[in-house]
């Protein structure tokens, strides 16, 4: 491998250190074509060198989220300013401003959309109908100003690169496909009468319906991993009646991903249609057919269109508890089917869902703005 001379530095003040699209994706991917890597961080845990990408943590956020985004960013940008790298890549909206001011040093500035924002806000629990309305066209607007600046942006799903394309023409799609090794291959000799649902665990996710879907089922039960994100919210579903039913696993290593999804004969992923659902991409969608069990998924139409459209689910209402349950108890009760769509969906990753498609992309973008 060639070393190459240029200095990367990935900022996040939000995400974890060893976050999917940011650590195991885009900076390993970037450490193994030559480049030097740092990764600055916000997590209280340490400076560390790990897999080849330096990571620097600038301490963790003490307060709640106004005071992440004043004290913790300018951490960050201190640190970004310090580490003096010839390509800035932002993963945060909170670090636009910090952006912003690395463009004025004369630094070349990535910011990386993981999300359609504005939209998000307007899902956001905390925060009261009208508030959301304002923060959501408030942020349109400070998007309008500000992404113009950068040199590139980064749009997780073509839906945002669309959105994006019309404030900079300098846009490009990295989606945040699976990485086709990470997770193992599913075995249907070992399965269990069970079925998954890994990551981020909230209302909106839909895991309230999938909770009274299992009334549905007849000796299902749900390997639930990950954490819950609002506590009033866990309490409540933790009461009902159902709950006997449900595995809780927690937050769990890859490894452990991967072992749970082997005994599962399907992987759910029911987001309700909030906004930023419909058009986005989740990347559990992916790992379950990476691992090649069949996806019960709501019936968005780009969803459908990956998932019927290759046949390897069954995509269904998700505000209809009955309707998952049903989709549950069917693969259950046919296993050769539901092991023919686990085996549609895994080849459907390896031609054209997958990381190695969606590196190409980041390294050409890189190769360019670094000439």
């Amino acid at each position: 491998m060639k070393k190459n001379i240029f200095q990367i530095t990935h900022l996040t003040s939000a995400h974890p250190r060893y976050d999917i699209r940011i650590f195991y994706k885009m900076c390993k991917s970037l450490v193994l074509n030559g480049y030097n890597v740092s990764l600055v961080v916000a997590d209280g845990k340490g400076d560390e060198v790990k897999d080849g990408v330096s990571i620097v943590d600038v301490g963790a956020t003490t307060g709640g989220r106004l005071s992440r985004m004043i004290k913790t960013c300018s951490r960050v940008f201190e640190k970004a300013k310090e580490l003096d790298g010839d390509l800035y890549h932002v993963h945060d909206p909170e670090l636009i401003p910090a952006g912003l001011k690395l463009k004025k040093l004369g630094k070349k500035v990535i910011f990386d959309a993981h999300e359609d924002l504005p939209k998000q806000l307007l899902n956001k629990p905390y925060l009261n109908e009208i508030s959301k309305i304002i923060l959501s066209k408030i942020f349109e607007w400070y998007e309008r100003w500000s992404l113009p600046k950068f040199d590139y942006l980064i749009a997780a799903t073509p839906v945002i690169c669309d959105k994006l394309l019309k404030i900079n023409p300098n846009t490009v799609d990295i989606n945040n496909f699976p990485l086709l090794n990470e997770l193992k291959i599913s075995s249907w000799k070992h399965k269990e009468n069970t079925v998954a649902y890994i990551g981020g665990i909230s209302e909106i996710r839909g895991i309230k319906e999938v909770i009274l879907a299992l009334s549905f089922t007849q000796n299902v039960r749900l390997n639930l991993v990950g954490s819950f994100s609002e506590n009033i919210f866990e309490e409540k579903i933790k009461q009902h009646e159902n709950w006997s039913k449900v595995n809780t696993l927690g937050f769990l290593n890859r490894q452990q991903v991967s072992e749970v999804l082997g005994k599962s004969v399907a992987g759910i992923v029911t987001f309700l249609p909030a906004p930023n659902h419909i058009n986005s991409q989740p990347n559990k969608m992916f790992e379950y057919m990476v691992v090649g069990i069949p996806v019960i998924a709501s019936n968005f139409s780009l969803w459908r269109e990956i998932i019927e459209g290759n046949e390897c689910g069954i995509c269904v209402d998700p505000l209809n508890p009955k309707a998952i349950g049903d989709a549950i108890q069917y693969l259950i009760d046919n296993p050769q089917e539901a092991e023919q769509m686990g085996k549609n969906g895994r080849k459907a990753v390896e031609q054209k869902y997958n990381w190695l498609i969606e590196e190409k992309k980041l390294l050409t973008l890189y190769k360019d703005l670094l000439q």
